[in-house]
């Protein structure tokens, strides 16, 4: 054996044809997890939802991707990252053919779920075959800049697609379109170069159970809190059940030969912060998005063009950057990219915060919303270099899987706690106005009863001409000033991603360079 044995693809950068695959797929499977957000006004109006069930729509698509990526990061290391890549991109047409079709909520809940299984294939297995597939620090800085550009465009191209789709014919239509594009995406992948790392990996069932129920029982308590009250039995034993089961995922994970999550991981500073950036950074800029879209849907029943416009703002410096994104991840250390990105998100997140509900203009949302599309273009793609660039290798499908997980559980997070966080404040500053208006007996008990059965957004859609509607204008200050402490909450999660990564992080950490292969890649065969 020579003393410097070559692993199958050195020598050859990532070919095109594989970088595209990924690419097209991550930012299909991210405008299928954005989607929803911007559709919020009209699946509120068309199927009259209440705070909740919006709040579940989203997640329904979120839920399964932070629950499975794990899992799929392990499939993928296993049995290749190609047939995830273009099986999940199949799921992920059934499951939006299914929403397009939806008679009622469930069945979009339904879809989006079953969307989301397939989005959870993509991300971790797109990720893992750009990172396996560079062996220079130059190409590595490029395709991963144009991994997260892509993944970036997928929240351009939703509001976009909503808003054409909503504007023109139906929120339905938006559901079509996706399906076709998930089909061109798995025929595309066909072409993709696999790639594989079977070493140490086998399937741990005590680990996805325990990872499963555990996020599972944590987001049904979050999100269904402010609807069933925060002391009822379902909501207290579902926050038990996340404590006991997620618990046992670390013991579980600590005792297995072949772990889900391997824990040694999170002993490399770097990669601890990246991880834990990539929940609480994630978060935040989740959670503004969500907050936004109900801001300017369901509360301000602005047009989907609109809104569109609007979200245009937050998504587009990802695309028209990424060529100086590349750059800087090579040259800068992403501690000050990571720290600087979330400064501008926590800025424009409480400009967002001091704008009156009563403000319909777009003028007043163009600044914030472009500190936060500058401060996202400079933190995601820091979060994936700094994640995947400071383990070996061997380890980078883990890695790629592990940050997967953590940045959309992040993202699952954010739709939940601050819908949580708005809704709850809005119920309770919306009783508390109506009970000091000098609005008649009847009408407070009409509004009481609309507001208990379906929230202050129930009470903010009503006609104005019906006696109810009345109590429409306290419904609407209620929510403003609900959905404004979601953007504080956002934005002090942006400032607390911001410390972590200015404080702990130094030197030239998550600066992308190509480290050596270990001796188990070079003998890992990889799948032509």
């Amino acid at each position: 054996m020579s003393q410097n044995p070559t692993p199958p693809e050195s020598g050859r950068s990532l070919p095109l044809r594989t970088l595209i695959a990924c690419c097209l797929a991550i930012c299909i499977a991210q405008t299928a997890l954005a989607i929803p957000a911007t559709l919020n006004g009209l699946l509120q109006s068309s199927l009259h939802t209440t705070g909740s069930q919006l709040t579940w729509i989203s997640d329904a698509t979120l839920l399964p991707v932070a629950v499975l990526e794990l899992t799929f990061g392990v499939l993928g290391d296993l049995f290749g990252r190609k047939r995830l890549l273009v099986g999940g991109a199949l799921l992920l047409a059934v499951g939006e053919a299914l929403s397009a079709g939806a008679g009622g909520v469930h069945y979009l809940w339904a879809g989006q779920a079953l969307a989301g299984v397939g989005a959870a294939g993509i991300l971790p297995s797109s990720l893992a075959m750009v990172a396996v597939g560079t062996h220079t620090a130059k190409h590595r800085a490029t395709a991963i800049a144009a991994w997260s550009a892509c993944l970036a465009a997928g929240g351009f191209v939703a509001p976009m697609l909503g808003g054409i789709t909503g504007n023109y014919g139906s929120w339905r239509w938006s559901f079509i379109v996706l399906a076709m594009l998930g089909v061109v995406s798995a025929a595309v992948g066909l072409i993709a170069r696999d790639s594989r790392a079977p070493q140490g990996r086998s399937l741990d069932l005590p680990g996805q159970l325990t990872i499963g129920i555990g996020l599972f029982a944590l987001l049904y308590a979050v999100i269904q809190g402010p609807t069933d009250g925060w002391g009822a039995a379902p909501v207290v034993t579902a926050f038990l059940i996340a404590a006991v089961f997620l618990a046992l995922f670390v013991v579980a994970e600590l005792r297995s030969a072949a772990p889900l999550l391997q824990l040694d991981l999170f002993r490399n500073r770097a990669f601890s912060v990246a991880a834990a950036v990539a929940v609480t950074g994630i978060f935040s800029f989740i959670g503004t998005c969500y907050a936004l879209s109900i801001r300017l849907g369901p509360i301000q029943h602005q047009s989907p063009l609109r809104i569109a416009v609007a979200f245009l703002f937050t998504n587009g410096p990802t695309l028209v950057l990424a060529p100086v994104t590349a750059r800087l991840l090579h040259r800068v250390s992403a501690r000050w990219l990571l720290s600087g990105g979330f400064l501008l998100i926590a800025a424009g997140d409480l400009l967002l915060a001091r704008i009156p509900v009563t403000d319909l203009g777009l003028p007043s949302l163009i600044a914030p919303l472009i500190l936060i599309g500058l401060g996202f273009t400079l933190a995601v793609s820091s979060i994936t270099a700094t994640a995947v660039n400071t383990v070996p290798i061997s380890l980078a499908g883990m890695a790629s899987g592990v940050t997967s997980q953590l940045r959309d559980f992040g993202a699952t997070l954010g739709p939940a706690l601050i819908g949580a966080v708005a809704l709850s404040r809005a119920a309770t500053g919306f009783n508390s106005a109506l009970a000091g208006s000098p609005l008649p007996i009847g009408v407070k008990a009409a509004a009481g009863q609309i507001a208990t059965a379906g929230g202050p957004l129930a009470v903010n859609s009503l006609p104005p001409q019906s006696p109810p509607g009345a109590a429409a204008p306290l419904a609407l200050h209620a929510l403003g000033d609900g959905y404004s402490t979601g953007f504080l909450v956002c934005g002090a999660a942006a400032l607390l991603s911001c410390l972590l990564a200015g404080l702990v992080l130094h030197g030239s950490h998550g600066r992308v360079t190509a480290p050596e292969p270990d001796i188990d890649t070079l003998a890992a065969p990889a799948i032509a």
